[in-house]
């Protein structure tokens, strides 16, 4: 029998029970547009991860002093004060493949501009720090090396500070007091949003670290320090070698912890994206039981239109269908069932993703292997499912058939 011939009687007896046909694939639907929601949402999620890493800058290396416990109160990195200025200028000056370093402190306190007030971070940074970060001005102009040596009392403002102190006026050279040292604003920070952890990355104020340490902040060593390597390939390496370095400094015998952390980049990218990645993957597993399920809906359905055709079985037998053009047509009824669903199952899956993005301001991001992949497993659910059937009625005796009632 022709290929085409047996499609086409597929496709009839699917059409003869639209109701039943259209239940059957309701599991193959719920599925597949489960696993396509679901994965889209989490690789979304992951991008808007990976798109907060990458504002850190490129080619980072963190290094944060230790933290410090003291009468059952535990402090967090940066709190221990390991760090100095001289570990930063050996660095510096030892550690080849360093293109940028910014020695970093910071604190919260509270600020003051005409009559309004306002609680924010204050951070002090070196004039490399807007590079390496890569974060530009909206306006004004960033300090220079020369205002880091100087201790200047100027300061550049996130976005934040700026509406909640000045509101629509331009805070360029305006003066703004921290601990009653008056600051002279040079610029104001390209917007961010939030980071990792939720915080507000524009609502801080940054300084030469000079001056945060000596005029503001009171403080003697170093919370953290960002360091820029010249290429991808220097992180693990410049990164051992500050490790080194840092041991040797601080006089850190082999059986000692080390009283600092250095994290690169691609470290804490792949720390934050493994949650999402095994959520994006659990969730995924999950609808795939939907699969499951709507595959042996097929089988039910499948086995029972054997049942309910035996008769019709007998009759094609007797006029010279072979076993094989039976069974080739079942198979091709669960398949088209479940292929058909996935396909459904696809556009519903999409579109739902994108009503969530739309709605709830969420990143989506299908990749089309997982929409082929989709399909392709429906169609390979059809074939499973539907085996078993197609092979009962393909065995079925032409007597016995066109006896049955």
């Amino acid at each position: 029998m022709r290929i085409l011939a047996i499609f086409e009687i597929a496709l009839r007896a699917l059409r003869r029970n639209k109701m039943r046909t259209l239940l059957t694939m309701l599991g193959m639907i719920i599925g597949v547009a489960a696993v396509i929601a679901m994965v889209g949402i989490g690789n979304g999620a992951k991008a808007q991860v990976q798109a907060q890493i990458a504002s850190l800058g490129q080619n980072i290396i963190l290094v944060w002093a230790g933290n410090v416990t003291r009468g059952g109160y535990h402090s967090g990195f940066g709190s221990a004060g390991t760090l100095t200025l001289e570990d930063a200028e050996a660095i510096e000056t030892e550690v080849p493949g360093i293109t940028a370093i910014s020695p970093e402190v910071w604190g919260y306190e509270q600020v003051a501009a005409r009559d309004e007030d306002w609680y924010t971070t204050v951070r002090g940074e070196s004039s490399d720090y807007f590079d390496l970060r890569q974060w530009p001005l909206i306006e004004g102009a960033p300090f220079g090396p020369r205002d880091v040596r100087s201790m200047s009392k100027i300061c550049v403002i996130g976005k934040t500070v700026a509406r909640q102190i000045f509101g629509d006026e331009d805070p360029l050279g305006q003066i703004i007091r921290i601990r009653n040292v008056p600051f002279t604003i040079c610029g104001v920070l390209w917007p961010k949003g939030l980071s990792l952890t939720g915080s507000d990355q524009d609502d801080v104020i940054i300084m030469p670290y000079t001056s945060a340490m000596k005029r503001v902040l009171g403080a003697a060593s170093l919370r953290a320090m960002d360091i820029e390597t010249a290429s991808p390939a220097l992180l693990e390496p410049v990164q051992d070698q500050i490790v080194g370095l840092l041991r040797q400094r601080h006089h850190t015998h082999d059986f000692q912890d080390d009283d600092f952390t250095v994290r690169n980049q691609q470290e804490i990218a792949d720390a934050a994206t493994a949650t999402a990645t095994t959520m994006t993957y659990l969730l995924a597993a999950i609808a795939c039981v939907s699969l499951v399920v709507g595959g042996i809906g097929i089988m039910n359905i499948m086995l029972v239109s054997v049942t309910e055709r035996t008769r019709e079985i007998g009759i094609r037998m007797s006029v010279g269908a072979r076993g094989s053009d039976i069974m080739l047509q079942f198979l091709i009824e669960a398949v088209a069932l479940s292929a058909l669903g996935g396909l459904i199952g696809i556009g519903l899956g999409i579109g739902s993703s994108e009503f969530i993005s739309a709605e709830k301001n969420w990143p989506v991001q299908t990749p089309m292997l997982w929409i082929v992949a989709a399909f392709l497993v429906s169609a390979a659910v059809g074939v499973f499912f539907g085996f078993y059937p197609a092979r009962k009625a393909s065995r079925l005796d032409p007597i016995d058939a066109l006896r049955y009632e």
